[in-house]
């Protein structure tokens, strides 16, 4: 099984999908269909497309890479070395993935003279999209090497063998090993960490572990597999032991950060960074502790990752509200203001499917693929753009001269075209570039800055990731 961002599923025979009226969804088969059509839409794809080819303006590869939506809808970058820069060109090797792997079955969801990008097209995007992060295999200073290079680089290995995405991923891994502490038993998350309430500034006194930290872990699985590196796999194994210790309230909801003692290993502190306060259950981190135990569940097969995971997923299950769409903490205060984070929602469904294959063919496996479901069908429900998006071919240079062999003159043939992105009749001419609304970066009171109420790459990634899980599993014959 690869990285948490590019999971490899064997294909199980899929349980019939149950659908309660959810949010004035008069049937199952309404919400069964609007599920499909949003994971799989030409609006989505021709999102992410615009985004992208704007860079191929560029006489060099990006250097800078979306994150989040501004008050008009509009991505704000970050640099290259910034944890969240694999994501965008992750979500287009998953648009690439669906043309080569799966292309016969969203084919068959396609309008017949529906106009799609070349998969060599999107091969051509992938690549300019990746080709500067390679570089970040080489941070020590941060645990989120995973997340920067693990949404591309694996999808490139798998389905290109890539050599130069093999080597970086290798590196990668033992960028991120070079983060674990023998006394603590884990991998370092952040070296510092400073809000308006309290700050951490020496390395050598506090050792911070956050839940996220659980996703990296198949980077150091996968590592160990294909290098057969077992000090890999003992890392992987010893940090996801000491986050099942520390992090898992008897509630079964999560702390976001473990401060550690550095010379006894004993827990210092344990707060939040950005969730509603230090007792509370940031919805993120949940949904980061589902997704990160089951993929450790996969590689060891210890029942006790499978156990936790589980019970987070229940945890997250039973505190959401009725609309479906989680907040972005469960114990905030609700009001008509409070943030919602449809990136926590996505991550989450993305662990549960995983949870259901696992243990598919029992009534639990039916409850948390219902539940899955249920959770996107929310999200699409409340936070979907509404505008609709698409592709045309236009003709560039209407006619061209051809010689034909054989013949005295030239003759003039069709030209050639260019591959557009229009809006579809009815909707706004402006549309926000990400899939989904309703993230929330970070929300906490003493946060330098507060980020709530936009869009998000990673919530995008994960909607495209759920969409391809399905694909690979074969679940998506049973809503046709």
């Amino acid at each position: 099984m690869p990285l948490e961002n590019n999971i490899t599923i064997t294909k199980v025979s899929p349980e019939p999908w149950e659908f309660p009226d959810v949010n004035g969804f008069s049937t199952a088969r309404t919400s069964r269909e609007r599920v499909t059509k949003a994971l799989f839409s030409e609006s989505v794809e021709a999102k992410l497309w615009r985004v992208a080819a704007r860079a191929l303006r560029s006489s060099n590869p990006p250097v800078l890479y979306p994150e989040y939506t501004d008050e008009k809808g509009n991505y704000v970058y970050r640099t290259l070395d910034f944890w969240t820069s694999g994501f965008f060109p992750g979500s287009m090797y998953l648009l690439l993935e669906r043309s080569i792997r799966y292309n016969r079955r969203v084919s068959l969801r396609k309008p017949v003279d529906e106009t799609r990008p070349h998969p060599l097209q999107l091969e051509h995007l992938c690549r300019w999209w990746s080709t500067n992060l390679h570089q970040n295999a080489l941070k020590r200073d941060t645990h989120d090497v995973g997340f920067m290079i693990a949404p591309w680089a694996m999808k490139a290995w798998e389905m290109k063998r890539d050599p130069a995405a093999f080597s970086t991923l290798v590196m990668a891994a033992h960028s991120l090993a070079s983060r674990f502490n023998t006394v603590t038993q884990c991998l370092r998350s952040w070296d510092t960490c400073i809000t308006n309430r309290y700050q951490f500034t020496d390395p050598s006194l506090d050792f911070l572990v956050i839940i996220d930290n659980m996703l990296n872990l198949d980077l150091l699985f996968w590592a160990a597999k294909e290098t057969s590196n077992s000090a890999l796999y003992d890392i992987a194994l010893a940090h996801a032991r000491t986050t099942q210790k520390h992090h898992i309230r008897k509630n079964n909801s999560t702390f976001h950060v473990v401060n550690l003692d550095t010379e006894t290993g004993n827990i210092k502190a344990r707060f939040t960074n950005q969730g509603y306060s230090d007792d509370s259950c940031w919805a993120r981190g949940q949904a980061w502790g589902i997704l990160g135990f089951m993929q450790t569940f996969h590689w060891t097969r210890d029942l006790s990752f499978l156990s936790v995971a589980k019970d987070l997923a229940d945890y997250f299950i039973a505190h959401l509200p009725t609309d479906g769409v989680p907040y972005w903490d469960f114990n905030a205060p609700v009001t008509e203001s409070c943030p919602r984070d449809t990136s926590a929602a996505m991550i989450a469904a993305c662990g549960m499917l995983l949870i259901y294959k696992e243990l598919i063919g029992s009534q639990e496996a039916r409850h948390y693929l219902h539940q899955s479901i249920k959770l996107v069908n929310s999200v699409v429900d409340m936070f979907l753009g509404r505008e609709t998006l698409q592709f045309e071919a236009r003709r560039l240079v209407s006619q061209v001269p051809v010689y034909p062999d054989g013949c005295i003159h030239e003759k003039t043939g069709d030209g050639f075209d260019i591959l557009q992105v229009v809006h579809g009749i009815g909707t706004t001419p402006k549309a926000c570039e990400t899939i989904l609304g309703g993230a929330t970066i970070n929300n906490y009171e003493f946060a330098p800055r507060r980020w709530s109420n936009h869009g998000l790459v990673y919530a995008d990634y994960y909607f495209l990731l759920f969409g391809n899980m399905i694909l690979e599993m074969g679940l998506e014959s049973s809503i046709v």
